[in-house]
């Protein structure tokens, strides 16, 4: 770790301050107004934490004395001086934290192998890796529209039953009540004990299953965490079922005001999960790094930063009552991305602020993504400090608001002398955010609930593209009947067979979550149902979430329309959502249906949920509930029904949506202070699976060979001290690729297909199907991620003009798996790249969808556009990643995509230089290195390289 140097020895001693105050022992800290630089408070707040960050860390060697100038000069540095940020800690999620794990094992062994002490390999930043991805969906709505079986009752019953087995689970019984409007229905609530606060909660035993296959299935994993937690120094496990890695960085990790190495600094962090900057609405800058960056700064690199651009929003107006934090969230998503921030920071101002909560700031700051800005910052105010007496004590409390107004980070509306200066200045009306979904595929297609029904008509007309599925008049009004539990039902377009309450996106903002809960509330009194083909489910973001559903009352009834708490983790967003029934995948395919699935997390790419549902809308958590009720997406909930009572009356949305005062009304009465300091107190006990289970007490991991879970990668094999980086000859494409490929397409996260190569190569370790698990579980083993690679069914490689992981074997003209293809071409000695068009590598941030095409002998990545973490991801394997020179691409160049590329890459490369590739004929690329530290990791051959070389006597 990077010790701070003596204050007689540190290029900014003099800033050092202290901070005292009879309420606490004294503090010392860097003071930035020392300067007495008056461009310090036209700094925009997240560019003063920035600031004081450079001041502290800096060491003359990683951080230089110029890296602070150039930051205080930001107003003319911003998109021209790179400078260098060393974050206070980096969050890890398993999916990512795993791969990064395994590497840090992996180079202990190699360099052991050099007779290096494998000790000196350890996170020298504080990192927290939090088991959440593992939960998947194997049981779901047992018994809750049917009278529970009696064989069934016991509540430690064996998991044995079929994936989305009905047979009785829970312990929930409904009385009759007479009919009638007025009267309202009582669900008998038999309680468990919550394994997170030991109060009485409805937890079915739905979850309960869900979590022991969990572990179960994982066990080999969980066994290497817990080695990863013994052996390694300054890392954090939490173990799975007690948060989301979202939540649990809020509830938990989150402190505003860091203290160490005998000095206070603001909170700073860098994750693996692109999610990373829902912290920035609490104050605390922070955002997602690929999983190879991320372990670059666990080993004491910083992380290398263009100054960006900081973009003012300006928040105005006025929130409508009907509004939920979902649709100021998309309205806010849609301004910003229609604003073109792709790549800038973002921080909110203006008399608008101080109407959103806490929450709803994290809400906004967690969709960051999907506007494509890298960071967007609340600055710490009265709001905030208010949301951390649930969380912290008063003491922490007085010393957090004294330190911040101290170096002036702290935010007060009143005073107008206080507005930094930004780059740009946008303004949002919260008056002009009306109810939205976003769908079918991407997340920025907004549509309004009133123009719902209208809007899926066009989509069925337009030909098949970012919205549209080209559906002919005449099968538009096409309808198949099919059989479910005895009873015959109607599929048709629009139909919804997928409804997954999650609160993830809104996982930190009870009112969404408690409004879903009064609604069905609503329902079940008047007489509503969801139809129990429909895959429904509920997925609370921590024990918090169903705490205080369960406390409000609200859970028996979301459990009676079907939305059941099956586990705590991420599933339907990466695709871990349990099977269809049967009937109703023959019955889309018979019809050759747009089926719907919606649900309230972040991410609904096209074919992400389910192969065969094609159609999928992000909503609010109440409007999931009443989409599931309708049954349909084509449907005006503003003048048709939702359904009919028993008396055959119509009830419409308006009838059961709760109103703001009544959300309001729960909400302050059931999110009380104790809930989260219970929460923080059960997290930090543990469970007792993860405190009995065994792992091997050795500085080296004992890699075992019959894994198929945990495998030592190639990443270091001939490791050596020297390198130079070779030019790229005779080439062929590996694929020819379009616009916006996803780092899904590259890497998929979800199940592995039974026809695929990483699914051959499972089999021939003696697993059938059932024990696959997914990709993303099995992100461990190179062998299976790397036959993963370009394994999407969504995959568009024009070599082969049509969808699917197969390409062209140029030289001998055979159609193969391209993992096949690779193999092949590797043995034949044969370099490899990639062409594709725009935003390559968009989505989630993955590190094996870099990983996977290195493995494969790709050297190099020509497309028009990158998404910037993917771009990250490539330098940091060694990677090229070319761009086309503006106004080309591949067709304007009228490449096919079988030619043979050479690349002349100099000996003294150099950022943002432009090579010559050659065909038989001469273009230029633009190598996309920003900064000496990218050529740096790429003539090592990638950031893991470069770190491990740095060890090497």
């Amino acid at each position: 770790m990077q010790v701070l140097l003596f204050c007689t020895e540190h290029p900014f001693g003099h800033l050092i301050d202290t901070l005292q105050s009879e309420q606490y022992e004294e503090r010392r800290y860097f003071n930035p107004q020392k300067l007495r630089d008056v461009r310090y408070e036209k700094l925009p707040f997240c560019m003063r934490v920035l600031l004081e960050s450079t001041i502290r860390k800096c060491d003359g060697f990683y951080i230089k004395t110029d890296d602070v100038s150039s930051i205080l000069d930001w107003q003319k540095q911003q998109n021209q001086a790179e400078v260098a940020f060393s974050p206070a800690r980096v969050l890890l999620q398993d999916f990512t934290g795993i791969p990064a794990m395994v590497d840090l094992a992996a180079m202990r062994d190699a360099l052991a192998k050099q007779g290096v002490d494998p000790n000196l390999v350890n996170p020298r930043c504080p990192t927290d890796l939090i088991v959440d991805h593992s939960l998947q969906i194997d049981y779901s709505k047992c018994a809750i529209q049917s009278p529970p079986s009696p064989m069934d009752e016991s509540h430690g019953a064996t998991a044995r039953s079929p994936a989305g087995h009905r047979g009785g689970c829970s312990k929930v019984s409904c009385s009759d009540a007479p009919s009638g409007r007025s009267t309202a229905v009582q669900i008998e609530n038999t309680p468990l004990l919550c394994p997170f606060h030991l109060q009485p909660v409805s937890e079915p035993e739905t979850m309960i299953r869900n979590q022991e296959i969990e572990l179960i299935r994982n066990k080999e994993r969980l066994q290497f965490f817990k080695w990863c937690s013994k052996a390694f120094k300054n890392i954090n496990v939490v173990p799975p079922d007690i948060n989301t890695v979202h939540q649990l960085n809020l509830e938990y990790l989150c402190q505003v005001v860091q203290e160490g190495e005998g000095f206070i600094y603001p909170d700073s962090v860098v994750g693996t999960d692109s999610h990373t900057t829902m912290i920035n609405g609490l104050g605390i800058l922070g955002w997602g790094v690929g999983g190879i960056e991320s372990e670059a700064v666990m080993l004491g690199q910083p992380v290398s930063l263009t100054l960006p651009q900081v973009v003012g929003c300006k928040i105005v107006g006025t929130i409508s009552p009907l509004a939920t934090s979902i649709d100021i969230v998309l309205g806010i998503t849609k301004h910003l991305r229609q604003a073109g921030i792709g790549g800038k920071f973002v921080e909110f101002f203006g008399p608008g602020v101080q109407q959103l909560s806490a929450p709803d700031r994290t809400t906004i700051a967690n969709m960051c993504p999907e506007y494509n800005a890298t960071v967007s910052f609340f600055p710490v105010d009265d709001i905030t400090l208010q949301h951390f007496k649930h969380t912290s004590t008063d003491h922490t409390l007085v010393v957090l608001e004294d330190y911040l107004k101290a170096i002036k980070l702290f935010r007060s509306y009143s005073d107008q002398s206080e507005e930094p200066q930004y780059s740009e200045v946008i303004e949002m009306n919260l008056s002009s955010i009306v109810p939205h979904v976003s769908g079918p595929k991407r997340p920025q297609d907004r549509v309004a609930v009133t123009c719902m029904k209208e809007d899926f008509i066009n989509c069925l007309n337009e030909k098949v593209g970012f919205k549209g599925f080209h559906i002919s008049k005449e099968k538009q009004a096409t309808q198949v009947p099919f059989l479910h539990e005895g009873a015959e039902y109607n599929l048709a377009h629009g139909s919804v067979v997928i409804a997954a309450v999650i609160s993830c996106t809104n996982n930190c903002n009870p009112s969404v979550m408690l409004a879903a809960g009064l609604l069905a509330k609503k329902a079940i009194e008047a007489g509503l149902k969801v139809k129990p083909y429909i895959r429904t489910s509920l997925v609370p973001g921590s024990g918090t979430v169903t705490h205080y559903l369960n406390t409000s009352g609200v859970l028996p009834y979301l459990r009676k329309l079907g939305f059941e708490v099956v586990g705590y983790g991420c599933a339907t967003c990466v695709g871990n959502t349990a099977p269809l029934p049967e009937s109703v995948v023959d019955a889309i395919k018979q019809g050759d249906l747009v089926a719907c699935g919606v649900l309230s997390g972040n991410r609904h790419l096209e074919g992400r949920l389910c192969d065969c549902v094609r159609a999928n809308y992000l909503a609010s958590p109440p409007l999931v509930v009443a989409y599931a009720i309708a049954g349909t997406v084509s449907i005006n909930l503003e003048t048709e029904p939702l359904g009919v009572n028993s008396e055959g009356k119509d009830v419409y949305l308006r009838d059961i949506w709760p109103s703001k005062e009544e959300v309001n009304h729960t909400e302050e009465n059931i999110v009380i202070d104790s809930m989260f300091k219970e929460l923080r107190s059960r997290m930090e006990k543990g469970s007792s699976f993860w405190n009995s289970l065994e792992s091997a007490e050795s500085a080296l991991f004992p890699w075992d060979p019959k894994s198929t879970y945990i495998r030592c990668p190639s990443f270091f094999n001939k490791l050596v001290k020297a390198c130079t980086p070779q030019s790229i000859e005779g080439a062929y494409p590996l694929l020819f690729l379009g616009d916006k490929v996803t780092t899904d397409h590259i890497s998929p996260a979800g199940s592995i297909a039974r026809v695929s190569a990483a699914a051959k190569y499972l089999q021939s370790k003696r697993l059938t199907p059932r024990e696959f698990n997914s990709y993303g579980a099995r992100r461990g083993n190179d062998a299976v991620m790397t036959r993963g690679t370009f394994a999407s069914i969504k995959l568009q490689n024009r070599l082969i003009g049509k969808t699917g992981p197969r390409t062209l074997h140029i030289p001998s003209g055979q159609t193969l798996d391209v993992f096949e293809a690779a193999e092949r071409y590797q043995r034949d000695g044969v370099p490899l790249i990639i062409l594709a068009g725009k935003e390559y590598g968009s989505g989630s941030s993955r590190d094996w969808a870099a990983k996977g095409p290195y493995l494969m002998g790709v050297r190099a990545v020509i497309a028009e556009s990158f998404e910037k973490i993917h771009r990250n991801h490539l330098v940091g394997m060694g990677i090229a990643p070319l761009q086309f020179l503006p106004g080309q691409s591949a067709d304007s160049l009228e490449l096919c995509g079988k030619e043979r590329f050479t690349i002349n890459i100099p000996q003294e490369l150099i950022p943002r230089q432009q090579l010559i590739t050659s065909t038989g004929k001469s273009f230029s690329v633009m190598a996309l290195f920003e900064n000496d530290m990218d050529v740096a990791f790429f003539r090592h051959g990638g950031i893991l390289k470069y770190v491990a070389r740095s060890l090497l006597p």
